[in-house]
């Protein structure tokens, strides 16, 4: 094989691209196999006028089966990154949301936060064939994703909660894996590759009442911008509250009020149980949440959501500065998501600021983080500033007059 292509191998390429990129009249028969493929591939979705149809050479039509071949081929030619680009496209541009219905389509799909939301949002009209594929597709998502988050979360939550006082004898979930194995890597075993720790180091699991836990609630918009925010949080909600020393409680709302604590051991049943789509009243969530607090300087309230207030706005308002001077530590993110910074209530956010509530989006990476300093009661705008998170600014005369 020649590692330098002559020039004219060069260009031969190159028109080869161009012709994939932007078509062709010749006969499909006059390209190769694989790139007859990739063309219907790409013509079934971006030819013509979006519908499918174009000029007659590619079409998903409505059948299944198709619409599993073409996924085939893209996973075949893209990486998973364009594959969900060319997924969330295909719902947009061809109508494809209809065939989250068939569990034969289901099985097919390259599995995302998005499409996990999507299937949240669809569950109530899919039978119960279909219903049973997707909760097995959501619970692969959840469970990648745990896999993912689940550490950083625990080790960042449970060094806050108590970074001073330590253990050699700790229970496994309060070991800091850390300094054990810094403190035994004289004991490193070569024919396994591996330390053998004779000494474990850990937190300690203080005994401490109920009453002196820390309080974490996470209330969380559920209306359908939020969508992907909503996966998130329960995964995040489900680890918090398997950690000693702080007791989490997720609250999901639109125009009602679904209180997800007592299911959060299995984060699939939480998502089964929220319902995507709806109004907003944020006011009326805040004053659940307000009645659920016994302590407040032992309370983060983490209001996820993009502040369209469908309920009184100034209600709202006077609610969240009285929770922030009983010493509620109310954080508001304008989404817990990879998806950029999103659309927002600009003022109401301002206003927020101007209480005193730290405002701006956060990426799940970034949220394990974020609760660690939350919880230390640390200066959360000054973290945000130093992870280059850009906040939403006080309007100074927003709580005027």
């Amino acid at each position: 094989m020649d590692a330098n292509p002559s020039p004219l191998n060069d260009s031969a390429e190159n028109e080869r691209r161009w012709r994939l990129v932007l078509g062709t009249d010749e006969p499909q028969s006059a390209l190769a196999a694989q790139d007859q493929r990739l063309m219907q591939a790409l013509n079934a979705l971006y030819d013509g006028d979006g519908s499918g149809g174009g000029k007659g050479r590619g079409s998903l039509g409505r059948s299944a089966p198709k619409v599993s071949r073409w996924l085939g081929d893209i996973r075949e030619f893209f990486p998973t990154s364009v594959v969900q680009v060319m997924q969330r496209d295909a719902f947009e541009r061809l109508g494809l949301k209809q065939m989250l219905l068939e569990p034969e389509f289901l099985a097919a799909m390259e599995a995302d936060v998005h499409l996990v939301a999507d299937l949240v949002s669809l569950r109530s009209a899919m039978p119960e064939q279909t219903l049973d594929t997707a909760r097995q597709v959501i619970a692969k998502v959840v469970a990648q994703l745990m896999e993912k988050l689940e550490r950083k979360t625990a080790e960042s939550v449970r060094g806050a909660i108590n970074k001073s006082k330590r253990t050699f004898r700790p229970r496994f979930n309060d070991i800091d894996w850390g300094r054990t194995i810094s403190a035994n890597l004289r004991h490193y075993q070569q024919q396994y590759q591996t330390v053998i720790p004779e000494k474990l180091v850990g937190f300690m699991r203080q005994n401490r009442r109920v009453v002196d836990l820390d309080e974490v609630i996470l209330c969380v918009d559920q209306s359908g911008s939020m969508a992907t925010s909503v996966v998130y949080s329960a995964i995040f909600a489900a680890v918090m509250a398997s950690l000693p020393g702080v007791r989490t409680q997720l609250v999901c709302f639109d125009t009602a009020i679904v209180d997800m604590t007592d299911d959060l051991a299995d984060p699939v049943s939480v998502l089964f149980g929220v319902q995507l789509g709806g109004g907003t009243d944020i006011n009326q969530a805040v004053a659940y949440c307000q009645a659920k607090i016994e302590r407040p300087a032992k309370t983060h309230l983490i209001l996820i959501t993009d502040l369209f207030e469908g309920g009184n706005e100034e209600e709202l308002k006077a609610r969240v500065a009285r929770l922030i001077g009983n010493d509620v530590n109310v954080i508001t993110l304008l989404a817990l998501s990879d998806d950029g910074r999103p659309a927002y209530d600009s003022q109401l956010a301002a206003d927020f600021a101007a209480m005193g509530s730290p405002v701006f989006a956060c990426t799940p990476d970034q949220f394990p983080d974020l609760m660690a300093t939350a919880l230390r009661r640390e200066d959360v705008q000054a973290w945000a500033a130093a992870q280059d998170i850009k906040t939403v600014r006080a309007d100074p005369d927003a709580l005027k007059g």
